[in-house]
C-alpha cells in the first residue's frame, strides 16, 4: 500500500516549493495541492521560461502524471480562467490531467471585497493580506455558508450566490467601506462579477470529483502521491505567528484534512528553506536584517513576492524556527534553496538560540509578536565562489558543505538536496 509523500515549506512561504515539486514530479504519478489558494505563487523556471502557478499543482507540465487539487484548497474562478489560458500559451492543456475536488470552496468577488474591508479596517494593525480573499472564504466555510465547486453544477447555484454576495455587502456597509470606489485588477466590482460568473464555465470543462476517494484509491493501487503545499508553516493557523498568519493548516496535518487521507497513510515529509529567511507582509521576524546584508539578500535573491510583487523582508537563518516546523511536521528529509544568493558574502550567519528577557531559550514564545527578541548569531565563512557549473553535492565549496551540515544537526534532519540557480537542473541530491 502506497503512503502519500509531503512537500511544504519550513518558514514564512517563498521557500522554492513550486521549483522542487516540478523536480520531483517524475517519481510519482500524483501530484495534489491540499491547502491555500491563489494567496500561493509557486515560480517554475525551466529552459529559460519562468511560470508561476497559484492554484494548479507545479505537476501541471508534466503531461503524463495527474495532477488534483484536492478539498482544503480555494479556488478563485476568473484566476483559475487565466493560470488555464497561461499555461495553453505553453501548450499545456491542462483540462487532460487536471482534476478538482468537489468539495473545494470558491472564492466569490465579494470575498475579495470583504478582504480589503478587513484590512482597511485594521488600520495599524493590518497583517500584510495577499487581498485575495483568502481569509474571507475560510471564515465562510468554517461558518458553513460558503459555495463549494460542486455547487456550480446545481440548478440554484445563482439564488446561492445572490444570498451570500448580500450578505458580503451588508458586512462592507457596516465596515463604512467605500464599495463605489472598490475594483479588482482595474474592473469594478460589478464588472468584475460578470468577468467571474464567466469564468465557472472553464471550471465546469474539468473533471469535477469526489477527490478523497479518487486519492484513497490511487494510494490502494500503489500509485505514488505527492502533496503540495503552500505558503510556509511559520503561517499555519494554529502553530505560526498569529495573528500574522495564513487562514490554513500549512503542515503536515493539513494534508489529512485537505485531501481526505488518514495520518497512517502519510509517508516521508520533505522540508524546503532557504539557506537565509524571509517574510512577507507583517509579523515578527527575529532574524530580520535592515542594513546592507538585508538589502543585498534582497537584490542578489530577487526577493519580491511572485503573487503581490512586494519586497521580502530578509535575515539569517532561523535555526529555532525551522528546529520548531521540522517538529511540528515530521520533517524527514530537507532540501536547501538559494544558498547560490550568498556567494560574495564573507560570512554567513545562523541564530541558534533567541535572548528574551536575558534568557537563552530555543522555543517559540506565545508572545511572538509581543517580547523582544535578541537573536543570539553563530558566523560561519562564507564560499566566495560562484556555484554555477557544479553538478555533484560533494562538490559544493567546503564551506558551503560545512553551512549545510550545520543545518542537519541542529535540526536533526538530513539534507536531501540544494537547489543552487533558479533553474530546475541545479537541484543536487546528496548521495
Amino acid at each position: 500500500m502506497s503512503k502519500v509523500d509531503v512537500l511544504l515549506g519550513l518558514q514564512w512561504g517563498d521557500e522554492g516549493k513550486g521549483k522542487i515539486v516540478d523536480v520531483l514530479t517524475p517519481g510519482y504519478d500524483v501530484i495534489a495541492r491540499f491547502q491555500g489558494g491563489p494567496n500561493a505563487g509557486h515560480t517554475l523556471e525551466f529552459n529559460g521560461i519562468k511560470h508561476v502557478l497559484h492554484i494548479i499543482p507545479s505537476g501541471i507540465f508534466h503531461e503524463d502524471k495527474l495532477n488534483l487539487i484536492g478539498n482544503g484548497v480555494l479556488i478563485e474562478p476568473r484566476i483559475f480562467k487565466q493560470e488555464v489560458e497561461a499555461l495553453q500559451k505553453r501548450d499545456v492543456d491542462a483540462t487532460k490531467n487536471l482534476y478538482i475536488s468537489k468539495k473545494a470552496h470558491l472564492i466569490l468577488p465579494t470575498h475579495r471585497l470583504l478582504d480589503a474591508a478587513n484590512e482597511q479596517a485594521k488600520g495599524n494593525a493590518k497583517i500584510g493580506s495577499t487581498l485575495k480573499g483568502i481569509g474571507p472564504a475560510y471564515t465562510d466555510k468554517i461558518a458553513r455558508s460558503g459555495l463549494r465547486v460542486g455547487d456550480i453544477m446545481e440548478f440554484d447555484f445563482l439564488e446561492k450566490y445572490e444570498l451570500l454576495k448580500v450578505q458580503h455587502l451588508q458586512t462592507a456597509h457596516t465596515l463604512k467601506f467605500d464599495i463605489a470606489a472598490f475594483t479588482i485588477d482595474g474592473y469594478t466590482i460589478d464588472e468584475y462579477e460578470k468577468k467571474w460568473l464567466e469564468s465557472l464555465e472553464t471550471l465546469k470543462q474539468f473533471r469535477l470529483i469526489n477527490s478523497e476517494y479518487f486519492i484513497n484509491h490511487c494510494l490502494d493501487e500503489g500509485k505514488k502521491v505527492l502533496a503540495e503545499g503552500a505558503q510556509g508553516s511559520m503561517l499555519d493557523i494554529d502553530f505560526g505567528s498569529y495573528p500574522f498568519v495564513t487562514s490554513s493548516s500549512t503542515i503536515t496535518a493539513g494534508v489529512c484534512t485537505g485531501l481526505g487521507v488518514a495520518p497512517s497513510r502519510i509517508g516521508r515529509v520533505m522540508g524546503i528553506s532557504k539557506a537565509y529567511c524571509t517574510r512577507v507582509g507583517a509579523g515578527p521576524f527575529p532574524t530580520e536584517l535592515f542594513d546592507s546584508t538585508g538589502t543585498r539578500l534582497c537584490e542578489i535573491g530577487h526577493e519580491y513576492g511572485a503573487t503581490t510583487g512586494r519586497p521580502r523582508r530578509c535575515g539569517w537563518i532561523d535555526i529555532p524556527a525551522l528546529r520548531y516546523a521540522c517538529m511540528l511536521n515530521g520533517v524527514t528529509h530537507l532540501f536547501v534553496t538559494k544558498p547560490d544568493v550568498m556567494n560574495d558574502f564573507d560570512e554567513v550567519k545562523m541564530c541558534m538560540h533567541y535572548n528574551i528577557n536575558g534568557e537563552d531559550t530555543d522555543e517559540i514564545p506565545f508572545e511572538f509578536n509581543e517580547v523582544e527578541i535578541k537573536p543570539q548569531l553563530q558566523s560561519f565563512p562564507g564560499w566566495k565562489q560562484s556555484l554555477q557549473g557544479i553538478s555533484e553535492y560533494s562538490k559544493l565549496p567546503k564551506n558551503l558543505l560545512n553551512y549545510l551540515e550545520a543545518m542537519e544537526k541542529a535540526t536533526g534532519v538530513p539534507v536531501l538536496a540544494v537547489s543552487i540557480s533558479p533553474d530546475r537542473k541545479d537541484v543536487l541530491f546528496k548521495q
